[in-house]
């Protein structure tokens, strides 16, 4: 067979696998045996519509309230989020009889659907700050990604919208205007932090996480908050009336007030806190 009806044979099936010239590329490698660059082996380019955007990287900022000084009365800063859904009265109960002070992120949804909840954090305007947990508890991460399988809002114009949407439903509730902010997994990237600071807000991180997002055994969330640390930020969650961590964390805030800890809200930290927490964070990942 000659070469010319070698190539007719073959053409179908070289157009059949896709192959084309402009498909390969040439990768450029060091020889190590000589120190020489040879040429790699072509191979298959992607092409552009296979190409994947990179999923950014996800920040979890941390928080920390200035120390007590005094190692028999520890300070520590709870919070809580109302993300949807229920109030978990077993909490509220607690911090209402115990006139124990807290930081509680509450989102638009939580808001309406909770009146009564909503009826008592303004009965005890002096225990309770309400801040800002979004609007439809959206992860505040400006790129397409999944966190903990929620859907993150996936560009600038959705991250405005959570934060904005969440400030001015607790604007509507009659509430004073949120200065913190803590999205739906409290985790960002480092673009979604710019913007939000830009926005006037601090990002609310924490150092102890109380509840494993209420799924932890009243057990374990119990222990884990009742051996905070002076200077520490708990994060746990109020919206759970039905799971085991709510009786878990009602039960430790009994101890934390026996062990005498002073309990402070973020807004009490102005003075001495450590309320700066991404001041450097944009910087150090680059972005």
């Amino acid at each position: 067979m000659t070469a010319h009806a070698r190539f007719i044979f073959l053409l179908p099936l070289l157009l059949a696998s896709g192959a084309h010239a402009d498909d390969t590329t040439i990768a450029v490698r060091p020889n190590k045996n000589s120190g020489v660059t040879t040429a790699a082996k072509p191979t298959l380019a992607t092409p552009a519509p296979a190409m994947r955007q990179r999923a950014p990287a996800l920040l979890e900022p941390s928080l920390r309230v200035a120390h007590s000084g005094d190692s028999r009365r520890p300070r520590v800063a709870l919070t809580f989020d109302a993300c949807m859904g229920k109030t978990d009265d077993r909490i509220l109960s607690v911090l209402v009889s115990e006139r124990i002070p807290a930081t509680i992120f509450v989102t638009a949804r939580w808001l309406r659907t909770n009146p009564q909840a909503v009826a008592i954090l303004k009965q005890n305007a002096d225990l309770f700050e309400i801040e800002n947990h979004g609007q439809n508890h959206v992860p505040a991460v400006d790129a397409p990604v999944s966190i903990y399988g929620i859907a993150a809002a996936g560009s600038s114009d959705a991250v405005l919208r959570e934060v904005r949407g969440g400030a001015d439903a607790i604007n509507a509730a009659g509430f004073a205007a949120p200065k913190w902010f803590r999205g739906s997994t409290a985790r960002y990237d480092a673009s979604a932090i710019r913007q939000i600071r830009s926005m006037g807000y601090r990002i609310a991180g924490y150092s102890l996480n109380g509840d494993g997002g209420s799924l932890l055994g009243a057990a374990v969330a119990e222990k884990k908050i009742a051996a905070a640390k002076d200077g520490d930020v708990v994060i746990a969650h109020i919206n759970q009336p039905t799971h085991a961590a709510g009786e878990g964390v009602a039960r430790a805030l009994l101890t934390l007030k026996k062990r005498g800890v002073e309990f402070v809200r973020l807004l009490d930290t102005e003075e001495t806190g450590d309320h700066d927490t991404t001041r450097d964070i944009v910087a150090a990942v680059g972005q």
